[in-house]
C-alpha cells in the first residue's frame, strides 16, 4: 500500500491554524506566535509532515541552498572554513552544497556551470578563481558569486581576503630583526592572489630591511611540491643556503620542516628559520611551534555571509572587496639566529 503524502493543509486541520501561519512557520525569515507555532509543530511532528523545499522553491524562486566551490582540502585553512561557513549561511536558513574543485580554471569553469544547475541561490568561491564570462553569465541569471581569501580583476566579483600583502611584508621584516641575512621564499600556486600578494609583500619588506630576496622556489600549495623545493634550497654547502625561509601558508610550511629535520638533518630555527601563512592548527603543536600570519577566520566568514544575502536580497551596490588585517604570531621556529 502506497500511504498518501502529508500535505501543510492537514498539519493546518490538525493544529487548527490557517494553512498561511503553517506555511509561515516552516519559512525561514518568518514568524508565527509562539502559541501557534506550538501547534503547528506538535501537529507536524504526530503526521510526520516536512515541507517540500524544492515546491516552495518554484513557487518563491528561491531554493535557500548556496553553492561553495573549493579548490583543495589539503591544507587545513579550508575545511574549518567550510564549517563556519556553512553553519552560519545555515543559522541564516540557507543550505550549503559543497563542490571540490581543482586550481585549474577550467574545472572551476566546469563545477560553476553544474552549479547552477542546481538552482542555487549565490556562491561563494573558496581559493579558485572564474573567468569573466563565468562571472557574467552568474550575474545574468541573477546568481551573486563572492570570492573568498582570492581576489580576480573583475571589478564586478565581491571578495574577502586577508592583508596577504601586509602579512608578507610583516614576516620579511620580523625574520630580518632576527638576524637573518640569506632568506628565501616558497612560493604558491602562481596563479593565485593570495601567492602574488604575499610574495609582493614578502619583497617589500626585505627591501625595507635592506636585504634582497636569496633563493626562491615553487611549491604550488601542495605537500609534495613544497618538500622538493625544501630539497633543491637547502642542498647545498651551508655558506651557500638560506638560513630562513618564508613559506606561503603553514600547509606547505610543515612539509619544508619535516625535510629540514627528518631528511636533510637541520635544527629549526638553530640552522634555518622559517615561517608560514594562515596560522591552521598544527602551527600551534609543539612539533612544529611555527611562526605564522594568523588569518581573521570568522570576520572573513561573517563579510562573506553579509555580502552574499546582501546581495541576494537585491542589494544592487557595486561589488565589495574586503581585506581584513592579520597578526604576526611569533613562535619558535623562527627565533634568533645569534645575540642582537
Amino acid at each position: 500500500m502506497v500511504s498518501e503524502k502529508v500535505t501543510s493543509n492537514d498539519v493546518a486541520r490538525l493544529a487548527g491554524v490557517s494553512q498561511s501561519a503553517v506555511s509561515r512557520f516552516f519559512t525561514p525569515g518568518t514568524s508565527v506566535s509562539k502559541r501557534t507555532a506550538e501547534k503547528i509543530k506538535a501537529a507536524a511532528d504526530e503526521l510526520g509532515y516536512r515541507p517540500n523545499v524544492l515546491a516552495r522553491s518554484l513557487i518563491t524562486g528561491k531554493s535557500r541552498i548556496i553553492g561553495l566551490v573549493v579548490a583543495y582540502l589539503e591544507n587545513y585553512f579550508y575545511p574549518d572554513v567550510v564549517e563556519r561557513l556553512s553553519r552560519l549561511l545555515q543559522d541564516k536558513g540557507y543550505h550549503v552544497l559543497v563542490f571540490i574543485s581543482s586550481l585549474a580554471a577550467d574545472k572551476v569553469e566546469e563545477i560553476t556551470q553544474e552549479i547552477l544547475d542546481y538552482q542555487v541561490d549565490g556562491i561563494v568561491l573558496a581559493s579558485a578563481n572564474m573567468s569573466s564570462e563565468l562571472a557574467a553569465r552568474c550575474h545574468a541569471s541573477g546568481v551573486p558569486i563572492v570570492l573568498f581569501n582570492r581576489l580576480q580583476d573583475d571589478e564586478k566579483l565581491s571578495a574577502v581576503t586577508s592583508d596577504n600583502r601586509g602579512g608578507g611584508r610583516m614576516l620579511a621584516l620580523h625574520l630580518a630583526e632576527t638576524g637573518r641575512r640569506r632568506i628565501a621564499y616558497i612560493a604558491g600556486f602562481e596563479g593565485a592572489s593570495t601567492q602574488r600578494d604575499r610574495e609582493r609583500g614578502f619583497r617589500e619588506g626585505l627591501d625595507e630591511a635592506g636585504q634582497a630576496l636569496f633563493a626562491r622556489d615553487v611549491g604550488n600549495f601542495r605537500y609534495e611540491e613544497a618538500q622538493a623545493a625544501a630539497r633543491r634550497l637547502f642542498a647545498a654547502p651551508e655558506a651557500e643556503r638560506p638560513d630562513a625561509v618564508f613559506v606561503c601558508n603553514d600547509h606547505m610550511a610543515f612539509a619544508v620542516m619535516d625535510v629540514l629535520r627528518f631528511e636533510l638533518n637541520l635544527t629549526i630555527p638553530g640552522d634555518v628559520a622559517v615561517v608560514g601563512f594562515d596560522d591552521v592548527p598544527p602551527a600551534r603543536w609543539p612539533s612544529y611551534n611555527l611562526t605564522t600570519i594568523r588569518q581573521s577566520v570568522d570576520d572573513m566568514v561573517a563579510e562573506t555571509v553579509a555580502t552574499l544575502l546582501s546581495a541576494i536580497e537585491g542589494d544592487v551596490s557595486p561589488a565589495r572587496r574586503v581585506c581584513l588585517p592579520g597578526a604576526l604570531v611569533v613562535r619558535g621556529s623562527s627565533q634568533p639566529a645569534k645575540p642582537i
